[in-house]
């Protein structure tokens, strides 16, 4: 036999043995649980347990003790038993609540016989309550004196091994729950992904922002590049989409008289899967009547300071081996950005064949027909995101990519448009929201008919209640939109999008 198949034979041996010991281990607990049930204490039909005490609040509390020192102070506990040390007459073990971890002491002789032997059954991941009295052991660890131990939750699965834990990244992401009971790290950045949504805002209601909800299921399929994912409604018995942006309902608040609005909500784009991007994720829209691109700028900006500020402690920040400096952000329009780092200028060239020709010498590729403004983007993606590790707001950019975004009056070929970024990647959008209706229906049936021309089963339309929406007048409002889980991400040092969803989309398992 060649070494590789002994490898091979040796690895499913072991593969084997292991499956057979965790089999007759599922084995030994649900007869542990038959027993109990047939002893008349099914722990599934205890419904409550009169939990008044968390770890981290008890530990917090008597820091000061001295070992040995009592405190007289009776609490009562639950949670997850995360480990456990018999010793004859009294065992230790370690309660895990939401709060963190505290360790029991467990004697005999205070618990009663009974009570005990029905202890040492217990196995580690169940779920227990527990009564007793607070002190420090002679070794300096706050601990709780048991005088009951009740079983509320039998676990038939036995968690990962401890030393090892549960460490395949897509098992982790596939079953988050247990990697939330043996990776207490993991909880700490949904933690503050909570407190992060609650300081945004808090911040935009501090602005005098109003936060409102608007629908995640569309009649139409409107023409922007994202696809959507497509349902049917029974009732009606016509074909609905999901959501791929908040911004056109959120537009039409502003033209009601709401003059400053946003909503933390579900988006959804029947698109590709990496490190950055998820099927349905979250992003906050917010639109502000009288003011521009610019004054967004200024919001964003502030916006993130404060982020890092109250969040993470300070305005420079770790993020993948790199610091952050959120305290310091440039600003570039598209064509200074391009001629900084690919030495080209937007200004020089006279026309559009001379843009191509420009795209062609410096091997960006270009459709045939791209006129300067597209070559621009292209040139900005080819040679300049990758340098922007540092926060910079890009602007001004061409009309060909912004069909949103308002015309800048000094130069029509751009528009009053701004996307910022961190990393190299992209966190957000933002215009001088476009409040022309002429203009905005003439752009709208353009990119609905070169959708069309392309495929001609495209099933895009032209939102035209937004257009009439804007006759009755869209004031002048600056818009952003930015993705709330790549902030996040920044904010807690998380390598992958899927680190900061608690339930990431993962292909089924046959």
């Amino acid at each position: 036999m060649e070494p590789n198949e002994v490898k091979n034979k040796a690895a499913e041996v072991a593969e084997e043995l292991t499956e057979k010991a965790y089999n007759e281990l599922v084995a030994v607990r649900r007869d542990k649980l038959k027993n109990l049930q047939e002893a008349g204490c099914d722990p599934f039909q205890r419904t409550k347990y009169p939990q008044d005490s968390y770890a981290a609040d008890i530990k917090a509390e008597f820091a000061h003790l001295e070992p040995e020192q009592e405190t007289g102070k009776t609490v009562c506990l639950a949670g997850r038993m995360m480990s456990k040390r018999v010793m004859g007459k009294a065992s230790f073990a370690d309660l895990r609540d939401h709060s963190g971890d505290i360790q029991l002491y467990v004697r005999r002789d205070v618990v009663g016989e009974e009570e005990y032997a029905a202890f040492k059954k217990c196995d580690i991941g169940d779920v227990i309550g527990v009564k007793g009295e607070v002190f420090r052991t002679k070794m300096g660890e706050i601990s709780v004196r048991c005088t009951e131990v009740l079983l509320l939750a039998k676990s038939l699965l036995p968690l990962p091994e401890k030393f090892h834990g549960l460490k395949d990244q897509e098992m982790r992401y596939r079953q988050r729950y247990v990697d939330l009971i043996v990776n207490p790290e993991v909880k700490d950045t949904f933690v503050r992904r909570s407190r992060i949504l609650r300081e945004i805002r808090a911040y935009l209601d501090g602005k005098g922002f109003l936060e409102v909800d608007t629908p995640i299921l569309l009649p139409l399929e409107i023409g922007a590049a994202a696809r959507p994912f497509v349902t049917h409604h029974n009732t009606l018995d016509i074909d609905m989409y999901l959501r791929v942006e908040t911004e056109l309902a959120l537009k039409r608040l502003i033209v009601g008289g709401f003059d400053r609005v946003y909503e933390v909500g579900r988006i959804f784009r029947n698109e590709g899967m990496d490190t950055r991007h998820n099927p349905e994720f979250t992003s906050i829209e917010l639109y502000q009547a009288y003011t521009d691109y610019k004054g967004i700028m200024d919001l964003v900006e502030d916006l993130y300071k404060h982020l890092a500020q109250t969040v993470c402690g300070s305005l420079v920040i770790p993020y993948q081996g790199k610091q952050i400096d959120l305290g310091h952000w440039e600003r570039l329009t598209m064509a200074e950005a391009v001629k900084q780092y690919a030495g080209v200028d937007y200004y020089a060239w006279e026309s559009d064949e001379a843009a191509r020709a420009d795209a062609k010498a410096h091997h960006v590729e270009v459709p045939e027909s791209a006129t300067k403004g597209a070559v621009l983007v292209e040139f900005f993606d080819a040679y300049v995101e990758e340098h922007l590790i540092q926060p910079t707001f890009i602007y001004d950019y061409p009309v060909e990519n912004s069909p949103l975004a308002k015309r800048k009056a000094d130069d029509p070929a751009f528009t009053e448009r701004f996307e910022y970024f961190i990393n190299a990647t992209e966190f957000g959008n933002a215009f001088s929201e476009l409040n022309d209706p002429i203009d905005q229906k003439g752009r709208f049936e353009r990119q609905v008919a070169a959708r069309k021309a392309a495929n001609p089963a495209d099933t895009c339309q032209v939102d035209y209640d937004y257009v009439n929406a804007l006759e009755y007048g869209l004031p002048p409002t600056g818009g952003l939109g930015f993705g709330v889980d790549r902030l996040i991400m920044l904010l807690t040092d998380s390598a992958s999008i899927r680190d900061v969803l608690l339930f990431p989309t993962m292909k089924p398992v046959e």
